[in-house]
C-alpha cells in the first residue's frame, strides 16, 4: 500500500473523522461566563478567580496560589519575588520554549544553559552541577512533553548551594514526582494557560508555593506593588527571608481577569479525567513503540507517579528505523500525512534558536561583560541539538484524548511508514 505522502490512502481520514478538539468547553463553562458578564466585576480578585485559586493550590499540594497575564509573567515573577537580578546566573536546561530563558534577561541575570538527558529531554543534574559558580543564584528545571526533570537530584542540588529551584511547569499540569505535584517539589512553580496547553484559559499564568512570605511577594508583584489585603509577612513579625520593605515593592500590572477565571473553573473539575485518558493513551503508545525498532518511547522514570502531557513525544533513531536512510524530517512527514495531525521536532535548542536573540535587543546591554554572557553561542548543547534535528518527534496532546483504538491507529502508521521505507529514501 502506498504512502499517503506519495498519493496513497491514509491510515486516518481526519477530514471526515477529525481528531478530538481542543480546547474542551461545556454549557457550564457558558454559563460562568454569563454570570461574569452580568455582576460586572471582570477583573481584580474577583469570586471566580478566589474560587479558582483556592481550588488549584489544594490541586497542586500547596498552600498559595497567584493568578497572572500569563506563564512568561509568572517566571519573570518568581525571579522577581526571589531578588534575583543584576549579576545572578540562572541555569536553565537548554531545550525549552525560549520565555524560560527570556524572563532571566528581562530582570538582568544571566541565563546559563545547560544539556539536557537524552532519555527525558529534560535538565541533566550533572550538568547543572558543573555550571553552579559563585553568582548561581537559581536552578530552573522544565518538566519537558511527557516528562519530569529528575527532582530529587535538583532539590538535593539547591539544598547543597543554596540555591532556589522554579519549577517551569508549563508542560505538566498534574503530573506527579513521588505521589507530589508539579509545582510542589520546589521553591516556586510556574504554570501557564495558553490555549495549547492542557488547563488553558486562551492565556494566563499561576504561581504556586507554600512560603507566605513569598506568596505575598508575588501577588504584589502581579498587583502593581500592592500587599493581598490582610496579609502580613512574617518578616514584620520578626522573621522571614524574603519579605517586603514595609508595605512598598516596585511592579506593575500582570492580573488576569475574571473571564478567565470562570472558565479555568471548570477546566480544572474535567482536568483528572483528562489526564488519566492521556495517560492510557500514552501508555498504549510506549508499549507499542518498543516493538517497532528505530522508534522508542521517552523514559518512563519511576518515581514519575503521575503523567500529564503537554504533547505526545516519542525518540526517533534514523540510522537504525526500517534499516536507516529515513531523516527525522521526512519521518515527520510522513506520519502526519497518514494521520492527518501535525509531527515535528521538538524545541529549537536555545543557543541557536530563531526566536532567542538576546542580541537584538539593546536594553540588554549594560555593559560589555553582561552582553557576552547573555549570548547564548557560547554554549555547548550537543544533546539538545541531536535531539532537535535528529531524534524528535512530537505531536499536540488533543491526539492522547483518543480512544484506544485510535492509538492502534498510530502504531500502524509507523509500521506502514516502516514497510515503505524504501519509498522515502
Amino acid at each position: 500500500m502506498k504512502l499517503s505522502i506519495h498519493g496513497g490512502k491514509p491510515v486516518r481520514d481526519a477530514k471526515n473523522r477529525p481528531w478530538p478538539q481542543w480546547p474542551v468547553s461545556t454549557a457550564e463553562d457558558e454559563e460562568r461566563l454569563l454570570q461574569v458578564l452580568r455582576s460586572g466585576v471582570w477583573s481584580y480578585n474577583g469570586p471566580m478567580e478566589t474560587e479558582f485559586l483556592s481550588k488549584w493550590a489544594q490541586f497542586v499540594g500547596t498552600d498559595y496560589a497567584v493568578a497572572a497575564a500569563n506563564g512568561t509573567v509568572t517566571m519573570q515573577l518568581a525571579l522577581e519575588a526571589l531578588d534575583i537580578g543584576w549579576g545572578d546566573e540562572v541555569i536553565m536546561p537548554g531545550l525549552t520554549w525560549q520565555a524560560t530563558a527570556a524572563v532571566a534577561l528581562d530582570v538582568n541575570a544571566v541565563p546559563v544553559l545547560v544539556d539536557v538527558d537524552p532519555r527525558t529531554w529534560c535538565i541533566d543534574p550533572a550538568a547543572v552541577e558543573a555550571a553552579i559558580t559563585p553568582r548561581t543564584r537559581a536552578i530552573m528545571p522544565v518538566h519537558l512533553y511527557g516528562a519530569m526533570a529528575d527532582m530529587d537530584a535538583i532539590t538535593a542540588i539547591a539544598e547543597k548551594h543554596h540555591l532556589a529551584v522554579i519549577e517551569d511547569c508549563a508542560h505538566q499540569h498534574g503530573s506527579e514526582w513521588r505521589g507530589r505535584k508539579a509545582g510542589s517539589l520546589g521553591t516556586i512553580g510556574s504554570f501557564s494557560l495558553q490555549l495549547s496547553k492542557v488547563l488553558t484559559a486562551g492565556e494566563g499564568g499561576l504561581l504556586t508555593t507554600s512560603d507566605r512570605d513569598l506568596w505575598i511577594r508575588l501577588d504584589a508583584l502581579r498587583n502593581c506593588g500592592r500587599r493581598p489585603e490582610g496579609a502580613m509577612p512574617e518578616a514584620d513579625k520578626g522573621g522571614g527571608r524574603y519579605s517586603m520593605d514595609g508595605d512598598l515593592i516596585q511592579s506593575g500590572n500582570y492580573r488576569m481577569t475574571e473571564f478567565q477565571a470562570a472558565i479555568l473553573i471548570g477546566a480544572l473539575e474535567r482536568l483528572p479525567e483528562q489526564t488519566e485518558r492521556r495517560a492510557r493513551s500514552g501508555k498504549i503508545l510506549d508499549d507499542g513503540l518498543q516493538e517497532i525498532p528505530g522508534v522508542e518511547p521517552i523514559f518512563r522514570d519511576e518515581r514519575q507517579t503521575s503523567h500529564a502531557y503537554f504533547n505526545y513525544a516519542f525518540r526517533y533513531h534514523p540510522d537504525e528505523f526500517a534499516g536507516g536512510g529515513v531523516p527525522a524530517h521526512v519521518f515527520h512527514e510522513a506520519l502526519t500525512a497518514e494521520l492527518g495531525i501535525p509531527f515535528e521536532s521538538c524545541y529549537e535548542p536555545l543557543n541557536n534558536c530563531s526566536l532567542y536573540r538576546p542580541l537584538t535587543k539593546k536594553r540588554y546591554r549594560i555593559s560589555d561583560d553582561h552582553w557576552a554572557a547573555i549570548d547564548p553561542s557560547r554554549f555547548s548543547l550537543p544533546v539538545c541539538e541531536k535531539t532537535f534535528l535528529d531524534e524528535s518527534v512530537t505531536t499536540h496532546h488533543k491526539l492522547l484524548l483518543g480512544d484506544d483504538g485510535e492509538m492502534t491507529q498510530v502504531l500502524e502508521a509507523i509500521r506502514k511508514i516502516e514497510r515503505q521505507a524504501d519509498s522515502l529514501r
